[in-house]
């Protein structure tokens, strides 16, 4: 076994090399950056056990009605994962207009988690200062004549960069899954249709649909699917069709539920309802599809163009133009 007397002077030639090795590709201040950066490390880390709160062990002892109320609440929604818990008192402190905006616009790109508004804004703040000590060091560290100006503005722009990215992926994301839910949503009606023309009702109609478009993947069989969930929890009908609206936020299902809930209302038939709602689906697939159609001769004549007419002018004008050249560089040489 390595005694001390050994161990402490293998210790200190270690850390020696090291900082020679800093010294020699990054000057005399290079040790100083790496300490620095240490230190910044360590803080970064540790922040999720300082900010974590300590729950106390005598509230599972009281009887308050708001905390039964609480318990009795929380049965009914869905319960928080606890995945970065430690920063929710740096979240929760913003606005909850601005909290309630952000968590349907994660719902309406497929983000329900509950901690789905906490992963984003650390996502948002994690790669913009990534980013930024990425660019202090890739540009102050690295180059043997740094350029201060140079390293604070590429810094900035990757920081800035790093901050909108996660929302520039989230729309990304809100665009992709309402066009998936669109193009999918007619075939559902139809099927829906058949499902209570059979004798189901609604809420067994509409788990039969989620079921059978589970195996395509589609975002559609994921609604549909929490939406019969809910009915089996006891929700409210109205309630939870509002909000299989907000969450696909699309103009076809806020539609589909406004019938459903004016024929709950009115007291008509809801499969005579869906008889109607589903041929203007499929009007309107058929209408999209023509607009498609019609669109594409337009894309083809100006592929066609970029493509086609730039080399044709080049064989067609490049002999001229390079006799004009020889032209012009033998009159050029006749009067030298």
């Amino acid at each position: 076994m390595m005694s001390v007397t050994t161990l402490i002077p293998l210790v200190l030639n270690v850390f020696g090399g090291v900082w020679s090795a800093l010294e020699e590709n990054y000057g005399v201040a290079g040790p100083f950056y790496a300490i620095a950066g240490a230190g910044m490390l360590i803080a970064i880390l540790s922040l999720p056990f300082v900010l974590r709160r300590q729950k106390d062990p005598l509230d599972r002892f009281s009887f308050r009605e708001e905390l039964l109320d609480q318990d009795l609440s929380a049965l009914r929604t869905a319960q928080d994962d606890g995945a970065m818990g430690a920063f929710s008192p740096l979240i929760d402190s913003g606005s909850e207009e601005e909290i309630s905006e952000t968590r349907i616009q994660l719902a309406s790109a497929g983000y329900k988690s509950p901690s789905a508004v906490r992963m984003f804004y650390l996502a948002r703040a994690g790669l913009g200062l990534g980013l930024l000590l990425f660019g202090l060091v890739m540009t102050i560290l690295v180059p043997d004549e740094p350029d201060l100006i140079f390293s604070i503005v590429l810094s900035v722009i990757l920081a800035l960069g790093g901050y909108f990215a996660p929302v520039y992926w989230v729309k990304r994301q809100i665009q992709t899954r309402r066009q998936e839910i669109q193009n999918s949503f007619p075939d559902a009606m139809d099927m829906m249709l058949v499902c209570i023309e059979g004798g189901q009702s609604l809420d067994q109609a509409m788990a039969r649909v989620g079921e059978e478009m589970a195996a395509s993947g589609t975002p559609l069989a994921d609604e549909l699917k929490i939406v019969s969930e809910e009915f089996r929890a006891g929700k409210e009908r109205s309630t939870v069709l509002r909000d299989l609206a907000e969450r696909c936020a699309v103009n076809d299902i806020s539609s589909f539920v406004t019938v459903l809930i004016q024929s709950s209302q009115f007291g008509t038939s809801v499969s005579q309802a869906l008889r109607v709602y589903a041929a203007e689906m499929r009007d309107k697939r058929l209408m999209r599809a023509e607009e498609k159609a019609n669109v594409l001769p337009t894309k083809l004549t100006l592929g066609t163009m970029a493509f086609t007419v730039p080399p044709l002018i080049l064989i067609l004008v490049g002999p001229s133009f390079i006799q004009i050249l020889r032209s012009l560089s033998g009159l050029t040489s006749a009067g030298g």
